[in-house]
């Protein structure tokens, strides 16, 4: 069971360190119902990486039972190649994105419209962005069919997917326990941290999608 945490370690650390879901948080942090709105966030955040996670684990055991252990390991490899190949795709377009030497990355138009958010829109908004985000979506998928292939039982699989959700979730999950310990004193240093994000953003997921997209590829390489 460590074995495969290890082996989904890079996953959840692409979703952690992500940066419009946590500069959305931060946003989120300076309404009018920040903690109730960051709570929701964070609950819908967390429903969102675990649902995916969760229906992918199941179909991918369905295929075992329907074609057999070893056709459905060779579709995991096939499936690891298809998203590597779309992370490093993925990277590309956020590389050729990038602000030129001396531009102020642009804000994202969506990110304006959070001063007016309702608990129940910051609630939807944590789902969007861990489950239907494109990058956020394929690294969840990747982890989930790799935890689905190691062969655990299902209270393992269980514990294992808890901990990939955990551990990338940890930089939703800290901002929003800081802000409902510390309140205002927060607000300083979050907003450095979410101009710092904005103006880096392409660069990091670049580096991201780029690394794990390899590791992605390589895994589906096995095949031949």
């Amino acid at each position: 069971m460590p074995g495969v945490i290890g082996q989904v370690l890079p996953e959840a650390v692409g979703i952690a360190l992500s940066p419009f879901p946590i500069i959305g948080l931060i946003l989120i942090l300076f309404t009018k119902q920040a903690r109730t709105n960051s709570l929701m966030f964070m609950f819908g955040w967390l429903l969102g990486l675990t649902a995916v996670a969760a229906i992918v684990v199941a179909l991918v055991n369905a295929g075992k039972i329907d074609v057999g252990q070893d056709a459905t390991e060779t579709g995991i490899q096939w499936g690891s190649l298809l998203l590597g190949l779309g992370l490093l795709f993925l990277a590309f377009r956020q590389w050729r994105s990038r602000p030129k030497a001396g531009e102020s990355a642009p804000t994202p138009k969506w990110m304006a419209k959070l001063d007016s958010i309702k608990p129940g829109a910051a609630f939807g908004l944590g789902v969007l962005l861990s489950a239907v985000n494109p990058k956020n979506l394929l690294l969840d998928v990747a982890a989930a069919a790799a935890i689905a292939g190691a062969n655990l039982d299902t209270t393992e699989t269980i514990i294992v997917t808890i901990v990939f959700v955990l551990l990338a979730s940890v930089t939703i999950i800290g901002p929003v326990v800081y802000v409902q310990i510390a309140g205002e004193r927060a607000e300083a240093k979050l907003n450095e941290l979410k101009t710092w994000l904005i103006q880096h953003n392409a660069a990091i997921m670049t580096v991201l999608l780029l690394v794990i997209g390899a590791k992605l590829v390589g895994d589906g390489l096995g095949l031949f």
